[in-house]
């Protein structure tokens, strides 16, 4: 369905645009250029621009298309088809001159997606997916990790604080994570964490508290590398919901008795 929508290669080009543009403001962006959408959440002009110059590319690319847009709020999301789109995954780390960011970008069909594409901006990595079609890095497909043994298991995770109580259940299971596998990670971007997970380089990602926008093409990396996307309990509302779990089938399998033991959901 893909070929006859949108041109995947149209798409990757004006992705890796914007990718430049932001390559060149990360090396000369002040933190005194820095915004809070809360006290905790950072976003610049950068942030908008780039928002922008994706929403452009993309209405050009699909005219009859809604958006959902991590700045920009949301436009026509009762449409067919949608865009979901973080134009910077990853917006602490660009502030602090950290180079772990991203670009996202998701197409959905009734709510479900359908092509998927996250940016590494400063590696220059392109991960793509289709659902069906498979995923890859550049041309080169992807397949998650085949690790079935615990002290082996590398996990990625992002940290929440909304909600103080469901935090301390959440930081339970951080400990215990860190008690039972061989890893655990804190990347700060969930864009670049569910890639890697497709890419066989992390085992599994869990977080809560996401948006439409952070996790909607990397979910589909991940199950067309072969792994497994759900909420915490198992069930499909990773997108629009208030969890997600990513990995292989094993480790996907030993994060989730880890969530349940420890009541994160």
């Amino acid at each position: 369905m893909v070929d006859t929508v949108v041109s995947l290669p149209a798409l990757l080009s004006a992705i890796r645009e914007v990718g430049a543009y932001l390559r060149e403001r990360f090396y000369s962006f002040s933190r005194s250029d820095t915004e809070y959408k809360t006290a905790r959440d950072p976003v610049s002009y950068v942030d908008r621009h780039a928002e922008q110059l994706l929403l452009e590319h993309c209405a050009r690319l699909l005219p009859e298309a809604g958006f959902i847009l991590e700045e920009g709020g949301n436009r026509d999301q009762e449409k067919e088809l949608l865009w979901v789109i973080d134009p910077l995954d990853g917006t602490k780390n660009f502030v602090h001159g950290i180079p772990l960011f991203g670009i996202s970008v998701a197409l959905l069909h009734h709510r479900a997606p359908i092509l998927g594409v996250v940016y590494a901006v400063p590696q220059d990595e392109v991960f793509w997916a289709v659902r069906g079609g498979g995923a890859y890095r550049e041309k080169e497909p992807l397949q998650v990790s085949s690790t079935a043994d615990p002290d082996k298991l590398l996990i990625v995770t992002g940290f929440m604080y909304k909600d103080p109580e469901r935090a301390e259940r959440y930081f339970r299971a951080l400990n215990e994570v860190m008690r039972r596998f061989g890893g655990l990670r804190r990347l700060g971007s969930a864009a670049l964490d569910l890639a890697y997970v497709a890419a066989g380089r992390l085992d599994a990602f869990f977080e809560m508290d996401l948006n439409p926008w952070d996790v909607a093409a990397g979910a589909l990396l991940v199950k067309e590398a072969g792994g497994v996307v759900t909420d915490f309990s198992g069930g499909e509302n990773y997108l629009f919901g208030n969890s997600i779990l990513a990995g292989n089938h094993y480790a996907h399998q030993k994060v989730q008795e880890v969530l349940r033991e420890v009541g994160a959901y």
